[in-house]
């Protein structure tokens, strides 16, 4: 049965990866191989500086981001997608230090110096989102500005879960990752993608266009699970460094969402960020980028434009956005 198990999962991950393959470049970053992609605007020419980086959350990759606001931003943006170390087409050591948001944006910052971007906007989803603010508190001068949809910035109380614990253990994790993951994750991953989307519906065809089953290989997988059970540690270090981002922000989060509370993130960072805009999007749930993306685009174009300064007066307002449930 384990025999089956295993050839059954390295057929899936076979037929995953022929599904999807890279639709990008690859860049060396201190021995990672990253996989970007460059939509819109091209290096030089007028109105590519700042840059606008998508960073997707967990459990994902830069499919999802190009698919919610890819081409819509690639009109009038140069536009970079990144998988993240260890996710997508991204490699990344074993070693937990790349599980840390600030390790992994180190990295992207040195395959964004080869890029030639001097200044980005950082947009981040979730996971991303602490990514996001760990590269804006370590390269301040390289930050023009931060879009953050549902983004995780503070400790929450909730476990990230049994199959991201049980990888973790040895001897019975490795058996876990190549026997189990890819049929049980299969045979869930629809569940999950409803349970991701809700109130609002999964986008069409929304698992094959955002690749999403690249997440049930073994490596992705495992990398995954060590972001999600070593991030709130990172969050509760990071937390007293928040008054000191200077960057103007706008955090952008649905009051529908149960994933990442408001309460316990948005709003909490918006009180403690120099500048800040709280957008609360009625009716949405953890996928704010499909679910309002004009509503993340205007922020990007607010960032982007030369009166950016004037976006936050002082230390916070708040927009009410109304969408449909």
């Amino acid at each position: 049965m384990l025999g089956l198990l295993v050839a059954m999962t390295r057929f899936g991950v076979a037929r995953i990866e022929a599904a999807h393959p890279p639709a990008g470049q690859f860049m060396e970053v201190e021995g990672v191989r990253l996989h970007v992609a460059e939509l819109g605007l091209r290096r030089g020419s007028p109105g590519a500086e700042p840059a606008v980086v998508l960073i997707h959350g967990a459990s994902g990759n830069m499919e999802d981001m190009r698919l919610a606001l890819g081409e819509k931003l690639a009109a009038s943006h140069r536009v970079i997608l990144i998988d993240r170390p260890g996710h997508g087409w991204s490699s990344r050591p074993a070693d937990d230090s790349y599980a840390s948001p600030a390790r992994q944006a180190g990295l992207v910052t040195e395959a964004l110096k080869q890029l030639g971007v001097r200044r980005a906007i950082l947009v981040g989803h979730s996971w991303g989102g602490a990514f996001a603010t760990a590269y804006a508190l370590a390269y301040p001068e390289r930050t023009a500005g931060l879009v953050l949809l549902s983004a995780v910035t503070h400790p929450w109380p909730a476990d990230p879960g049994w199959y991201n614990n049980l990888v973790s253990l040895r001897g019975i994790g490795p058996l876990f990752l190549r026997t189990l993951v890819y049929p049980l994750g299969s045979f869930l991953i629809d569940g999950g993608a409803r349970n991701v989307f809700e109130p609002q519906a999964v986008p069409d065809d929304y698992a094959r266009r955002a690749a999403i089953r690249l997440v049930l290989r073994p490596k992705t997988f495992f990398a995954n699970a060590r972001d999600l059970a070593l991030l709130k540690g990172f969050i509760a270090a990071q937390v007293p460094s928040y008054a000191k981002l200077r960057a103007p922000t706008v955090i952008i989060t649905g009051d529908r969402d149960t994933m990442v509370p408001p309460e316990i993130n948005a709003r909490a960072l918006a009180a403690t960020l120099p500048q800040a805009k709280l957008v609360f999007l009625k009716g949405v749930g953890h996928m704010p980028h499909h679910a309002a993306p004009d509503a993340v685009a205007a922020a990007i174009d607010e960032l982007a434009s030369p009166r950016q300064t004037a976006l936050v007066p002082r230390r916070e307002t708040r927009a009410l956005v109304a969408m449909p449930a």
